[in-house]
């Protein structure tokens, strides 16, 4: 089965991992629960009757709302703002301001998505200040994701959302509940750290906080998934998961081809102790 993709594009969106993911689900599982919702690419791509999508990124969360209540409406506002006219430097960085400025939900919401498809390789980053700071892509002919929108909403007619942070919503796990986690991702290196895509950072404190949230999801009945870079340092930090498999995946963060390089990452599974 082919997956199916997301409307946004998303540095480390999971897309290829769910051939991986797919086989952890227990059969008896009733609800998704995902922390880290992200470019919602696991949720789209897992048949579950009820999902909890969360996010503490405001503006992403805000995007979801606006699809599901606005529908085709929203997806005309976001198209139009799709034009030749609108793929230079000039506009994109006056479009930027004014993300970072307005108030107006709606008008927020689509201009996230343009900033999402015309921005440098579908990062999301805000600086020390809360301004959204991804530079001017310079793609040719972006593309107006009509299709992909259409689907997602779909799939957003059945899910709770939910702006918050990560902690609260694990508590929220419990027998029954399938926890994925796609954290913003250990450094694999000491220059490669995108851990900014949110208001406020997620460090070494935030991952071993997540590790034991994990755990006490566990304990009360879930099963839990996390992905991360597979080092010494994620080994550690699960060290108490039932399992760990490790995947070569491809790495889309470079925008030149050649330079997109497989690195191996880690899924750590943490089955209740009745499963």
């Amino acid at each position: 089965m082919i997956p199916q993709r997301p409307f946004l594009k998303w540095a480390g969106a999971k897309t290829r991992l769910i051939p991986a993911i797919r086989p952890t689900v227990p059969a008896k599982a009733r609800r998704l629960i995902e922390p880290f919702a992200g470019s919602g690419a696991v949720a789209l791509n897992l048949d579950f009757d009820h999902t909890l999508l969360a996010d503490a990124n405001r503006d992403l969360v805000d995007v979801y709302r606006e699809l599901r209540r606005g529908g085709e409406k929203f997806i005309a506002r976001c198209a139009a703002l799709f034009t030749t006219e609108g793929n230079t430097a000039a506009v994109f960085y006056a479009r930027r301001t004014e993300f970072n400025t307005t108030r107006d939900r709606p008008r927020k919401a689509a201009l996230f998505v343009y900033l999402n498809r015309h921005g440098y390789n579908g990062l999301c980053r805000y600086n020390s200040r809360g301004g959204f700071n991804v530079p001017f892509g310079r793609y040719v002919a972006p593309y107006f994701p009509r299709k992909e929108l259409r689907a997602f909403r779909a799939l957003l007619k059945r899910c709770d959302l939910r702006c918050a942070d990560f902690r609260a919503v694990l508590a929220e796990a419990g027998p029954g509940d399938f926890v994925y986690c796609d954290p913003p991702y250990v450094p694999a290196t000491a220059t490669a750290n995108f851990t900014a895509y949110a208001r406020a950072g997620f460090g070494a404190a935030e991952q071993r906080e997540l590790a034991a949230g994990c755990r006490a999801a566990r304990a009360r009945g879930a099963t839990v998934v996390i992905s991360n870079h597979d080092t010494r340092e994620t080994r550690r930090l699960y060290r108490e998961a039932a399992e760990c498999r490790s995947l070569l995946v491809s790495r889309h963060i470079s925008c030149k081809g050649a330079k997109r390089k497989k690195v191996r990452e880690l899924l750590a599974i943490y089955r209740p102790a009745h499963a």
